[in-house]
């Protein structure tokens, strides 16, 4: 266990619900990994064949994983690659964030005694308040 989170129960609930606070503060983010790449072309007579040549470049990508394969975007430097930055290191700060509530949970549930019920979280705000979870559309003819 981390020395560094609270050993009461009611303080790894009060670092829980701030952890889960901060999820309101991130910004638009996207999975992947950014990649500078620079490429040889191929043609003998270029200056890239030569010996020690980079190759043409850079080159921006980002990269991830959809359906089982891996998809790649050229960017352009400029403003569309440093909000594709800015987006990616968001989604690091978001799995920071699940990692550390994540962490904290598991503390919660070894220092919860057994048969205790744990607390309802609280109803989220500005939600459908009475909704039955069900569409009318779904609902058999009355």
């Amino acid at each position: 266990m981390n020395p560094d989170l609270p050993s009461d129960l009611g303080g790894l609930e009060r670092l829980r619900a701030e952890l889960l606070a901060r999820f309101a503060g991130l910004g638009d983010f996207r999975r992947g990994a950014l990649n500078v790449v620079f490429r040889k072309c191929g043609k003998d007579n270029c200056w890239c064949a030569g010996p020690g040549a980079r190759g043409h470049g850079p080159q921006y990508n980002l990269t991830r994983r959809v359906g089982g394969k891996t998809v790649t975007v050229h960017l352009k430097p400029g403003p569309q690659l440093e909000q594709v930055e800015r987006e990616v290191a968001e989604h690091r700060r978001f799995q920071d964030l699940v990692a550390e509530v994540s962490e904290v949970s598991e503390a919660i549930c070894v220092a919860r005694p057994p048969g205790t019920a744990a607390a309802a979280p609280p109803a989220p705000q500005g939600g459908k308040e009475g909704s039955t979870g069900r569409s009318r559309r779904s609902s058999p003819p009355g």
